[in-house]
């Protein structure tokens, strides 16, 4: 292939490149607004700003989106359920948290479990399990299936779940032993129900971009970053779109990488919602060891070690008790919402006319972003609501009173923003880049308008210009300290692994904070707290260039913002290649005669073989057919190299070592794509 075209579509924008893979080169590009309701209008927008020649010439279109992340993050979503095969209530609710699982009712915990070693299979009684589910299941839009021991069985009591629920139910439904090769059950259900969560959003995702690719006449194949960093197919990505959650960061490490050319970097992606801070050493992307994490999430799936945290461009500035706050929740610029609404600017001059200040952010709008009309699970009052937003944004006080209540009760409204139906428009960062004139893009008047407003509720002078500077500047410094903590955090949890496991207690933030501070007061005090590193700040993302130097003197170190830096991601996605890889596992089997046999442990098989070195010979043979059937289904065609690792494990025990088996671990690697 001599050209491709990268699209990334964020949170705030969607961002396209041509790219020439014998030069290497990024021969255009452009940015378009997301748009949440349509998001084919916002990819077409980017398309079109591309060179109109050199795009017809792509013979293949590479994706990527921070939309499951930003999911994720926000703790949105489709309806999905999840059927929990062996693990009882109890146990889900006292450890069921720390691994992501928040909404009870969307857990079914059913009996009959076999043993841990897969001796003894499973027993389900199947007919009491779907009639206690049918009144359960009826508004979910995915399920997942996992039981507890799936992976020492062969999965025989999913499989036989999803054959059933397959039958009576025409939605996705997916197996965690489809998923992940994890024996933690709690973690692979805790990916395998954000799997089902997330089918709804990359079937739009892919959808709309579908439609940008027949309306510009582009037939090309489609292919789509994973977590890892990898390309998948896009049929594979559409039954198993939790390979997603890190697609977007995935992309902007792979980015950061080709456009900055360090090989000591730490890549610093800061979007409309989140930030994402990737490490790379000696030329290579430090991998998560785990799985990983996202939010509360905790999974098995495979990928670049990505920390994302709630801190964006369209991160929400908030007034509380003590001044402000950034809030993790992304909203729209109340500057953009003007440029799109006009009429925005009249009622936030009249909101500064006839009210003095309030507690509560009374500037924020509510926008519908999807319309549930004909919708089931939905209550009266929150479809009168979205009908209320069909026609235009309101404001606070307006939405409250077509909602039936008042501002101080909105939560009943909750479900609709966290599912994506509904979104706020308020104060972020980006308005106060407008305020303070760093950009110019969208209507800063409105930006100023509802900055008086904040302004005068906390106690400022709104009509003096030095303050309202000075104020914005407030805004821009909460965002650097946020960033510099976050990048200290992860600095100090990678040199010290016990951290990421401890968490970071109230102590050592204030350490990191003092050291902001100190920094900042450029001060040579009797006893400095001071954090560096050699690693390069390598920002990309729209809006870092204005937070990350600042962040870099305090670290001692060098900020690269690379040409091309906000189209990072774009060039991410395309510059990637199709790999797979499968673990088997040989386990002993301990009886008290000694080992007696070693069980072959395979994704969707497991064999008893009695000698040793054969059971390590078949991993290797099922590993390796494995991978290759994998890669197959993610796109590779034509040739692939498998590369295999084999790693003989052993304990410790008071009568000396003991064997614990061997794991076998095989990766198909190819760039070839259906």
């Amino acid at each position: 292939m001599k050209i491709g075209i990268g699209i990334d579509t964020g949170g705030t924008y969607t961002d396209a490149v041509i790219y020439d893979f014998e030069t290497k080169r990024v021969l255009s590009s452009a940015k378009s607004l997301t748009t949440k309701r349509d998001l084919s209008k916002g990819i077409i927008g980017a398309l079109d700003g591309l060179d109109p020649e050199l795009r017809k010439q792509a013979e293949v279109v590479a994706l990527s989106t921070t939309l499951a992340t930003n999911a994720c993050v926000e703790n949105k979503g489709g309806r999905a359920k999840l059927i929990f095969i062996g693990v009882d209530d109890s146990t889900m609710e006292r450890v069921g948290k720390s691994y992501g699982f928040t909404a009870k009712d969307g857990i079914f915990c059913c009996e009959g479990s076999g043993s841990f070693d897969g001796k003894i299979l499973p027993h389900v009684d199947w007919d009491a399990l779907m009639s206690d589910t049918a009144e359960w299941i009826k508004d979910a839009e995915g399920l997942g299936i996992v039981e507890m021991y799936a992976m020492n069985n062969g999965a025989v009591a999913e499989r036989q779940a999803k054959e059933l629920f397959e039958s009576r139910y025409h939605i996705p439904i997916v197996c965690g032993s489809e998923l992940f090769s994890g024996t933690n059950s709690l973690q692979r259900g805790t990916g395998t129900l954000l799997n089902a969560r997330l089918v709804p959003v990359i079937t739009e995702f892919i959808a709309a971009i579908k439609t940008a690719m027949d309306e510009r006449g582009l037939n090309a194949p489609i292919v789509i970053v994973r977590s890892d960093g990898s390309l998948m197919s896009e049929e594979f990505s559409r039954t198993k779109p939790v390979e997603t959650i890190l697609c977007g960061p995935a992309a902007s490490v792979l980015g950061g990488m080709k456009l900055s050319d360090r090989s000591e970097s730490m890549i610093i992606d800061m979007g409309g919602t989140t930030t994402d801070i990737s490490l790379v050493k000696h030329g290579e992307p430090v991998r998560a060891g785990d799985g990983v994490s996202v939010g509360d999430w905790k999974t098995f799936v495979k990928g670049v070690f990505i920390d994302t945290f709630g801190l964006g461009g369209d991160s929400a500035v908030r007034p509380t008790k003590n001044g402000f706050e950034l809030d993790t929740r992304r909203v729209v610029p109340i500057s953009l919402l003007a440029k799109q609404w006009p009429f925005v600017k009249d009622e936030l001059r009249g909101l500064l006319a006839d009210t003095k200040w309030h507690t509560r952010p009374v500037y924020e709008y509510y926008g519908l972003v999807r319309s549930i009309e004909g919708k089931a699970g939905y209550t009266e009052d929150e479809k009168a609501f979205c009908r209320a937003l069909e026609e235009k944004p309101l404001m606070l006080r307006e939405a409250a009173e077509a909602g039936g209540t008042d501002i101080y009760h909105l939560d009943k409204f909750e479900r609709l923003e966290s599912e994506g139906i509904v979104i706020r428009a308020g104060l972020t960062p980006t308005d106060f880049m407008h305020v303070a004139g760093d950009v110019d893009i969208y209507d800063t008047e409105a930006a100023r308008l509802a900055a008086a407003f904040l302004m005068r509720s906390l106690g400022f002078n709104d009509e003096d210009e030095a303050q309202v500077q000075k104020f914005a500047n407030s805004v821009y410094e909460a965002v650097k300290r946020k960033l510099y903590r976050n990048i200290v955090r992860v600095l100090l949890q990678d040199k010290y692994p016990k951290l990421r496991g401890e968490g970071i207690d109230r102590q050592l933030y204030s350490m990191i904070d003092s050291s902001w501070d100190e920094f900042r007061a450029a001060g040579d005090g009797y006893f400095n707290v001071l954090f560096r590193t050699n690693a390069a700040l390598v920002g990309i993302g729209a809006p870092i260039h204005i937070f990350l130097p600042d962040v870099a003197r305090a670290l001692g170190t060098e900020c690269v913002i690379p040409e091309n830096a906000g189209v990072a991601n774009a060039v991410g996605a395309v510059v990637g290649n199709i790999n797979a890889e499968v673990r088997v596992e040989v386990r002993p089997n301990h009886t008290p005669g000694g080992i007696e046999g070693y069980f072959v442990c395979a994704p969707s098989e497991t064999k008893m073989i009695w000698v040793r070195r054969d059971a390590v010979d078949a991993a290797i043979e099922m590993a390796d057919a494995l991978a290759r059937q994998e890669a197959k289904k993610r796109g590779i065609i034509g040739e692939m190299t498998v590369r295999i690792r084999t790693e003989d494990k052993t304990g410790s025990a008071a009568r000396g070592t003991v064997d614990l088996g061997t794991e076998v671990v095989a990766t198909a690697i190819g760039g070839a794509v259906l």
